[in-house]
């Protein structure tokens, strides 16, 4: 584990980069096998909040997945938090101080902004700014006494998580697949040679709705002879079968396609939903991509308004990232937050898995995870 320390004005940030094994290896289409996530923890605390007389200051706690297609790394996200932390002081400060009134509109206002200026500040690095949002949500949050979701202004009831089952063999993949047959729904991840085979086996294991996931590695004509088999198979949507700028190939395959297709390497922000219209039928919205919480509620409800199919994805993040991506949920048709499920060890606690498989929002302030002990 590494760390770093960072302060501006009166906000001080700790940030750690996490090496967590997953209970399985786990694999999709465009890399090798993984046998451990790596993901950055970051804590945030506020010098000028003075807590009640007998209680502890409260802290804010966010997490940034750094995935190197995106050009992250653990390395860039702590070269990044320091910029970041300077940039957002003013506009939290605003957040401070209408979250210790009890104006949770102003302060989620405040807070919006504060993403915006992080953005004007440097492109992408998604991550990093996603660290810093679910850190200082949470802890405006909690400062307001509100639950994350409500700080949102969201409703605490979100549809049932899938689980994921990487890419492998097709015996490998079914009997995970088996292992998580309580699941009403399964994201299998596809973009190998044994794609129909893999299905093929998983359904006899799986009785629930299936979901395929290539990571752009399909071409477009042996994609489209897959997709018939695909409905007959009961799978329910294609995730991001081709490249990421291939959008014509996006096109091409929703016009022949029965199925949904959802773009996800192609949806990162939402300055990509525009072009997106009449390409697909669904956008998939990750924290880490588009920059946390607040800048996930803003991409959602624009893709809503736009007419796509919404769908809220994950990294293989700890809880601390998939609490941050739940509070936003209820704008979701299809939800696949099982990152931390796929962890062998997870730090934290606090979020729970109702018996229908959806995330249980507390009503504690802010998100409402905290490191174990």
């Amino acid at each position: 584990m590494t760390g770093s320390i960072v302060t501006a004005g009166p906000l001080s940030l700790t940030a750690s980069t996490l090496q967590l094994p997953f209970h399985d290896p786990f694999r999709i289409a465009r890399e090798s096998d993984s046998i451990a996530a790596t993901t950055v923890i970051v804590e945030v605390a506020d010098a000028e909040h003075v807590p009640a007389p007998g209680s502890e200051a409260p802290v804010g706690l966010g997490e940034g997945f750094p995935d190197p297609y995106y050009g992250e790394t653990d390395a860039t996200i702590h070269a990044v938090l320091p910029l970041l932390l300077g940039t957002v002081v003013v506009p939290w400060e605003a957040a401070r101080d209408a979250a210790t009134r009890g104006d949770v509109p102003a302060a989620r206002a405040a807070l919006d902004a504060a993403s915006d200026a992080m953005d004007a500040a440097i492109a992408h690095n998604g991550a990093a700014k996603c660290a810093m949002d679910i850190a200082l949500r949470d802890l405006a949050a909690r400062l307001a006494g509100v639950p994350l979701y409500a700080f949102e202004g969201l409703a605490p009831v979100i549809p049932p998580t899938d689980f994921t089952v990487g890419l492998d063999a097709p015996d490998v993949v079914a009997a995970r697949a088996a292992r998580a047959a309580a699941f009403p729904f399964l994201k299998v991840k596809v973009g190998g040679p044994a794609d129909l085979e893999t299905l093929e086996r998983v359904r006899t294991v799986f009785p629930g709705v299936i979901r395929v996931d290539a990571n752009t590695a399909w071409e477009p004509e042996s994609g489209a002879r897959l997709v018939p088999e695909l409905a007959r198979l009961g799978v329910e949507l294609i995730e991001q079968p081709f490249a990421a700028h291939r959008l014509d190939q996006m096109a091409w395959l929703q016009e022949r396609s029965e199925l949904p297709v959802v773009a996800d390497e192609s949806a990162v922000t939402i300055l990509d939903l525009d072009r997106l219209v009449g390409v697909v039928a669904g956008v998939n919205v990750k924290l880490a991509k588009c920059g946390g919480t607040g800048p996930a509620r803003r991409m959602l409800a624009r893709a809503r308004e736009l007419g796509f199919r919404t769908f809220i994805g994950c990294m293989e993040e700890t809880s601390v990232g998939i609490a941050g991506s739940a509070a936003v949920a209820s704008l979701a048709e299809w939800v696949d937050l099982d990152g931390c499920l796929l962890l062998a060890d997870e730090p934290f606690e606090g979020l729970e898995l109702g018996p229908d498989h959806s995330w249980r929002l507390t009503d504690a302030p802010g998100h409402g995870v905290r490191r174990r002990g």
